[in-house]
């Protein structure tokens, strides 16, 4: 995900180094402000009487373990190993019935003189009027394949980048494909060469926009392996502040899912995950999920950044509580989620 956190090298030493004090006294320079858009973050609840979904957690952690392991050699785009990751996706989406969205799973485009290729799995909308509107729950299946060893291991599995999100990806269309009585149509989005400069996102955005795709919200997954550090929300939404979504979201959810992570702004995280490839061709909200809050997680495009470094409940329960946000989204019979 290396436009997603582009500058977290710039920093990775004063995180290892800097203490608690430090790190309070930074975010202080800007207490006025953050204290004023934390207190955006939780809306007034209301009763959504959802039944909270169950996911199969050991499916989590096996889905989670091939994508990351040794034999698919750190996923990088055009390589053998992310042909036998997208293979397995499209095995899987088969197995659930879900449909390919074009005349097969695959949406190919060329990188670097070889090809990438997006998965897309549909779900198609139960409305003959909303059917035509669609939401796409997306997430990169890439990462940065060998990469200098450390104790003999070349391979950066990226099992936080970003096959926890993949995972979770995987987990919604299954769901979504079994329950398949949504009115609106899901598109489910394995994307290729974020890596390379969100490249698969864009060749995609740009493919829909030209077959005049009515796309409501994008919902991209990052790095969600590994819970946030005294957050009074679930995971953080890139551009909060650029729609209405993390505040509908978590009134559909009756539960504080998305909140604001101030580093996120500051890095301007927005604008470097695929989520921005949509936001860019569509206009429309297009935001990216993610736990990673520069504290929690030091394995960054690391080869230690393996399965077993995964909270699976944590990953479970996630999944799990952004089922009724996304649900509800699939189904209100206007568009509630608006730019600001």
């Amino acid at each position: 995900m290396r436009d997603f956190f582009i500058f977290i090298t710039m920093i990775k030493n004063f995180i290892r180094t800097a203490s608690l004090g430090l790190l309070v006294l930074f975010s202080a320079c800007n207490l006025t402000q953050n204290s004023t858009e934390e207190k955006q973050i939780i809306p007034p609840p209301v009763k959504t009487g959802f039944t909270k979904a169950n996911i199969n957690a050991m499916a989590v952690k096996e889905e989670l373990e091939f994508l990351s392991s040794n034999d698919l050699m750190g996923r990088n785009t055009g390589s053998k190993g992310i042909e036998k990751a997208a293979v397995y996706l499209e095995e899987i989406l088969k197995k659930n019935d879900i449909k390919p969205y074009y005349t097969t799973y695959r949406d190919s485009f060329e990188v670097e003189g070889s090809f990438g290729y997006n998965i897309i799995g549909l779900v198609e909308g139960t409305d003959p009027v909303l059917k035509n509107e669609f939401l796409i729950i997306s997430a990169h299946y890439d990462h940065i394949g060998l990469i200098s060893p450390i104790a003999n291991d070349s391979i950066a599995n990226g099992a936080n980048d970003n096959a926890a999100g993949s995972v979770a990806v995987l987990e919604l269309a299954k769901y979504f494909g079994a329950a398949s009585n949504n009115k609106r149509s899901i598109l489910f989005v394995f994307l290729s060469a974020e890596e390379k400069g969100l490249l698969g996102s864009k060749h995609l955005a740009k493919r829909l926009k030209n077959e005049k795709l009515d796309l409501y919200v994008n919902f991209n997954i990052e790095m969600i392996g590994v819970p946030m550090v005294n957050k009074d929300h679930m995971a953080y939404l890139t551009g909060f502040e650029e729609s209405n979504l993390a505040d509908k979201f978590n009134e559909y959810s009756d539960e504080n899912i998305l909140g604001f992570l101030p580093k996120a702004k500051e890095f301007d995280l927005f604008r470097r995950s695929d989520n921005y490839s949509f936001y860019k061709e569509f206009k429309v909200p297009a935001q990216t999920i993610s736990t990673f809050d520069f504290t929690n997680y030091n394995y960054y495009h690391q080869v230690q950044d393996e399965a077993d470094e995964m909270n699976i409940p944590f990953m479970t329960n996630l999944i799990e509580s952004i089922i009724p946000g996304i649900q509800t989204m699939a189904n209100t019979p206007t568009k509630e989620i608006k730019l600001n």
